[in-house]
């Protein structure tokens, strides 16, 4: 009979260890991040933003993330994975409360610039400690994998409710920034998930045998699934920016956004069944080129209608897909490289995907003030991610460059 007791849940309960890390995953991107483009419209309303300025809002966000990526393996050597983990997510949600109570956009900028880099710690140490998972139980591994990225989407799914539900609030009680109370209720919600988070993860490290260095991480080995990582990140983050705001233009209802974001965000976390076979099947960039095919068609298709099944079909298939890319680049990382080199691959993985997203909503958001703007920028995601897919598909299997 397996022991009982939390030092034990990596061994023996391996899906309530991943769950508690997927938590991690939606603190860190689901409710950090991707609240972002729920809000925006209500700031930019209330605050008199241009497209140009909403854009560089979130691309402080993803600066503050490549800083973070940048920090992260000296941080792991210093403090421990679980450690990061930990301290990442309490300070989400600080700057998350801070961003409550600014208006100045300086202060803005800086508060979504910092919450970029605790969310890179959280993101990354989440990351390791999943695949220290998956090298456990090899035989659940892509399962295990996606359910951690797929946890992106309770944030989301929790973001799509908090955040009318709190503005309604406030507007209710004529709060001057009614927007405020979204980002400070997320605040305290990041805090109290942190408990959850904490105990569950703080064993897997220690369940794992150490192992000795076989195969460190080459740049030049990894150059076309990093090219298409790149792409990824520079085309993806226009859409998670600018759809609900582009939903709005169109005249859709508030309650049918909701859903809308609500089944984005369901469906990255049944995005961890789909694909699990596949990202346990390829070993070189053959995942990571189908997924950003599909996100390009994704982006496509509020562009070429406004009828509401259709775009409902776009987020479904954009939340299936779009954190399973993350997963497959992990999982490249997993099937190529020796478990010591693992935290080293994906930073710099994590790297060029946040410079991608520092470039993305700017851009974006520059289109976007030009006329029909937003679908044009939206045009120029779905062009880019065609673009990664085909310099992900030439990533071979490591062996094969040997």
């Amino acid at each position: 009979m397996p022991k009982t007791g939390l030092k034990n849940l990596p061994l023996y309960y391996p899906l309530v260890t991943a769950l508690a890390l997927s938590l991690a995953a939606a603190v860190a991107l689901g409710l950090s991040r991707f609240s972002y483009g729920l809000l925006l419209p209500l700031m930019r309303n209330d605050l008199g933003w241009s497209y140009l300025l909403s854009g560089i809002m979130n691309t402080g966000n993803a600066l503050g993330y490549f800083l973070g990526v940048l920090a992260t393996p000296f941080l792991i050597s210093r403090f421990g994975v679980w450690c990061l983990l930990i301290a990442g997510s309490v300070m989400v949600g600080i700057f998350m409360l801070l961003t409550g109570i600014a208006t100045d956009n300086v202060a803005l900028f800086l508060y979504r610039m910092f919450t970029g880099i605790v969310s890179a710690f959280i993101f990354i140490a989440g990351g390791v400690l999943s695949v220290q998972l998956c090298s456990i139980h090899r035989d659940r591994a892509g399962l295990l994998m996606g359910l951690y990225y797929g946890g992106v989407g309770f944030g989301i799914m929790l973001s799509a409710l908090l955040v009318p539900m709190a503005f309604i609030y406030a507007q209710e009680y004529s709060v001057l920034h009614a927007w405020q109370w979204p980002w400070r209720v997320m605040g305290v919600g990041c805090i109290l998930v942190t408990v959850i988070i904490a105990l569950p993860t703080q064993q897997i490290g220690k369940a794992l045998p150490s192992q000795d260095t076989k195969q460190q991480f080459a740049l030049k080995d990894f150059i076309f699934s990093l090219s298409g990582y790149f792409m990824f990140g520079v085309g993806y983050i226009g859409y998670m920016t600018f759809v609900v705001a582009l939903l709005h233009e169109q005249g859709m209802h508030t309650k049918l956004i909701t859903w809308f974001y609500s089944l984005l965000g369901l469906a990255v976390v049944a995005s961890s069944r789909i694909w699990a076979g596949m990202l346990d099947h390829f070993k070189g960039g053959e995942s990571l080129a189908i997924l950003n095919a599909l996100l390009g068609v994704a982006c496509i298709l509020p562009v070429l209608t406004n009828a509401v099944p259709v775009i409902f079909i776009s987020g479904i298939v954009f939340g299936a897909v779009f954190l399973s890319v993350v997963a497959s680049t992990t999982a490249l990382v997993r099937h190529n490289l020796d478990q010591e080199s693992w935290a080293t691959g994906i930073s710099v993985f994590t790297g060029v995907f946040a410079f991608g997203q520092i470039v993305g909503p700017s851009a974006m958001g520059w289109v976007a003030d030009m006329p029909s703007g937003l679908e044009r920028g939206l045009m120029v995601s779905a062009f880019t991610l065609f673009i990664g897919a085909m310099l992900a598909s030439r990533q071979k299997e490591l062996k094969k460059f040997h």
